[in-house]
This record gives structure tokens, sequence and C-alpha cells, in this order.
């Protein structure tokens, strides 16, 4: 199809706006063709023609680390006393809830988060998935709501010994089962890949992490927390007298292809071995406020050459709402206007994340507007009052962009979103059914934190 009526946003190596009758050429799910608008419609008459209406055309968002299982935790009550720590956390909120789920509940979760993602502009997530007492096929159960969503996605199992070493096993078998499912490239698989997941170094002990490392397939990362919170550093110096990062690194987990979140916890020793090791590590700003876990070092890592991206952790799917909140709390917690920096934020939620998306995808191009890259787009209906150039595009994006502006979402050239009527998703149909099937999974919840 073509593209007509819109005012091209690049990104890429060199970002541009492009404002003047410029139209893109879409086939095969690739832009095939950036050019004048009038000389793409005169050259191809016959093309189906998506009218972008004066608005601005740009990537789609990527979230490089979420949770679609935690959908379900929205307006749940923990029973008994708040959680003080972060460990609390887990035990009495996410422990619970993903014990909870049942294949409902994992296809329900993860269809309202991909309606939410469709409708903020996210083309692409990379999901971590736990549920205890559906690990079997939990994967293929999200898989083939990513497909009816048409979203690019990347899935995982989280494998971890604290539910016992037959349901660590089993997690083990389901991400190497889902591997093998996308190492066939089916073609209804093409905007799916695979991670082999864990959850974090103080719930792996060190024969689980030798057996994953010993069964991870060649060219597959893995996923996984690594210092979200002070215990992950305290429970693997008690260990193995070894900080978190020495320690998974051990056991060969820092991959080029691993993808580790937060790191908020991290040394200097750490952060100089990420970025040898070429391992990315994704900040989730908003999750961190919420549990209270501190500030992670981003600036330092990026001094260092760290591969940082930018996750979610399960938030809602408002990337610049993430965008935003980096580029505040490094501000506010350090007291310094010059922290976090709007350049230092795009490279983080546009440049690297791309890069990252891309590496996963075989070298397909993601994340730009360029002649052979995924057409993955967004129409966004922003009206700027003072000049909006390339240069100062990330603060328009920091205070001005509004997920609530996107109108239209395209992945792989199909649109899921035209005019804000989302066309591969049945909306009110899923909200009716995760509200009933939510219930359900709050039953579950207090049964299981009530008899713990």
């Amino acid at each position: 199809m073509l593209i007509i009526n819109g005012k091209l946003i690049t990104w890429g190596t060199a970002n541009q706006i492009l404002t003047d009758d410029w139209g893109l050429l879409i086939r095969d799910g690739i832009i095939q063709k950036i050019a004048p608008q009038s000389e793409l419609i005169k050259a191809y008459p016959e093309e189906e023609q998506l009218d972008a209406e004066g608005q601005y055309v740009m990537p789609g968002n990527i979230c490089a680390h979420t949770h679609f299982y935690g959908a379900f935790s929205r307006g749940l009550g923990i029973p008994g006393d708040a959680p003080r720590t972060f460990t609390e956390i887990l035990d009495k909120l996410w422990w619970n809830l993903d014990k909870a789920l049942d294949p409902d509940g994992v296809r329900y979760s993860a269809l309202v988060f991909l309606v939410d993602a469709i409708r903020h502009g996210t083309t692409t997530l990379i999901d971590h998935h736990a549920s205890p007492n559906t690990i079997k096929n939990s994967l293929d159960i999200i898989a083939d709501a990513v497909n009816q969503s048409g979203l690019r996605a990347s899935l995982c199992y989280e494998v971890t010994d604290r539910d016992g070493l037959e349901k660590a096993e089993a997690g083990i078998q389901e991400n190497l089962r889902f591997i093998r499912r996308i190492k066939k490239n089916a073609p209804p698989d093409r905007n799916l890949r695979a991670h082999f997941g864990l959850h974090a170094s103080l719930t792996l002990s060190d024969g689980t992490l030798e057996r994953v490392a010993e069964l991870c397939p060649e060219g597959i990362g893995f996923h996984i927390h690594a210092a979200e919170g002070e215990a992950d550093q305290e429970d693997s110096l008690l260990r193995s007298g070894k900080r978190v990062l020495h320690r998974l690194d051990q056991f060969g987990i820092l991959r080029p292809q691993t993808i580790l979140a937060h790191g908020v916890h991290l040394d200097q020793g750490e952060i100089e071995l990420l970025a040898e090791r070429g391992s990315w590590l994704t900040h989730q700003p908003r999750s961190n406020m919420n549990n209270a876990v501190g500030v992670a070092p981003i600036e330092q890592m990026l001094d260092a050459g760290v591969r940082v991206g930018m996750g979610n952790d399960g938030f809602l799917n408002t990337m610049w709402q993430e965008w935003k909140t980096a580029y505040l709390l490094h501000k506010s917690a350090h007291r310094d206007p010059q922290r976090m920096g709007g350049y230092a934020v795009r490279k983080i939620a546009i440049e690297n994340n791309a890069a990252m998306i891309t590496s996963i995808f075989d070298g397909l191009p993601v994340g730009e507007i360029s002649e052979g890259a995924a057409a993955d787009l967004i129409f966004v209906d922003y009206s700027p009052f003072t000049p909006m150039s390339a240069d100062n595009l990330p603060w328009h994006i920091l205070f001005g962009f509004q997920e609530s502006m996107v109108t239209a979402t395209i992945v792989a050239g199909k649109p899921l979103m035209y005019r804000r009527e989302l066309l591969t998703l049945d909306e009110k149909e899923i909200m009716a059914n995760a509200l009933a099937i939510s219930k359900i999974t709050w039953e579950h919840f207090r049964m299981i934190a009530n008899e713990r």
C-alpha cells in the first residue's frame, strides 16, 4: 500500500522530519520506497492508499521488558499488612498472582495488554512470563494472542527454583519447546521470537543456572531480572561470595543476546563487566519508583558503553510516559537538572531499543523509517505550537506528545488500528471476558495468599 498525506519522522541514524509531499510504499511488511507522494501515486496508481490525514507518521514505540501476566493486578488488594520491602512485594503480590493464573487468565492477561499496546502505539514488546500452575504450553497461549493482535514480540517463561525443582524443570522445558517452535520460522510466527527466561539470581540455584546455560541454544539470549533490589545482591554474596553479575557470568548467562532488567544495584565493576560482555540492560523507571528500590545508574552505564534499553515492567504501554519518568526521576534523585537529558532518553528508548529488536529479528531494521525497514508505524495527531525539528524533537515528545494522540498503529505493513478503531482485536469482547476471568483469578489469589 501507499501511505499518503503524512509528515514523516524517520528516527534512525540521521533523524529527519519530512513535511512536504512525502509518502511511503509498503510491500511484504517492508518500507520499499520513500519518495515524493505525487511520484508514488503516479508510479503505483493501483496501490491501496492509507491516508495519514496530515498527521505525523513515525516508527512505533518499543517496550524492551514487560509482564503481560501482571495485568490482573490492577485494583487487586493484598491481604494483610501492606508490603514494607521489595521482597515482600514479590512474596505477597507477584508470587501469589502468578500462581493464580489458569489458561484463561494467561490468555486474557495478554490480550488486554495487547489492546493497550495497539491503542498507545507500542508495536514491539519483549515479554517475561510466569504462571507456575499453568506452565506447559503457556507461551503458545500468549503467542496465539500476539499473532491475533498482529503485534511484534519476543516471549519467554520465567525459570525459578522458588516453587521446587519439578516446576523449575517444567519452565526449562517450556522455554526449549517454544524456542524450537520459533526456530521452525513458520509464516504465522513471522512477528515472534524467543528468549530463555530466568527470574533472578536470588531464586536460582547454581545447579539450575548450570543446567540452563548448557541447554540454551546458541544464538538465544536469556531474559532475567538483575539487581533490581538490594536483596538480589545480598543473596548472591551469601551463595557465592560474588555480586550478581559476576555470579551470572560464571555460568555464561551474560551473552550478547541476553537482556538484564533493572540493574538498580550494580556497582562499577559489574557495569564494566556488562559492557565487556555486550549484554543488554533495560531501564523501567516507573516500576523502580513504585517498588521503591532506588534509581539505576543509567548515565554511568551509558558512559561505560553498556547497551541500555527501555521497558515498562508491566505498566501501561505508554512508552512516552516512561520517557518522561526517566527524564524527571534522575534529575530529582540527584538534585541536578543536567542529569538524564533528552538526548540520553532518546538514545535509550529509540536508538538502543531499535538496535535490540533489529538484532533479535535477524537484522531487520526496526524503529526507523528507511527503505528496507520494517513497516512498524504509528500516526500521531500532534500540532506543535512552537518550531519542531529533528534536534528538539525529544523535548516535544517529553513535554507535548501524549499517547492519546496515537490514531493508527501498523505492524509489518498491516493496520492494527486506524482512526482509533482497533482492526484485529475486539476490544469490548476482550474487556468483558477479562473482567469475568479476572474475578476468578482474584479468588484463586486470595485462596493462595491465605493458605501461606
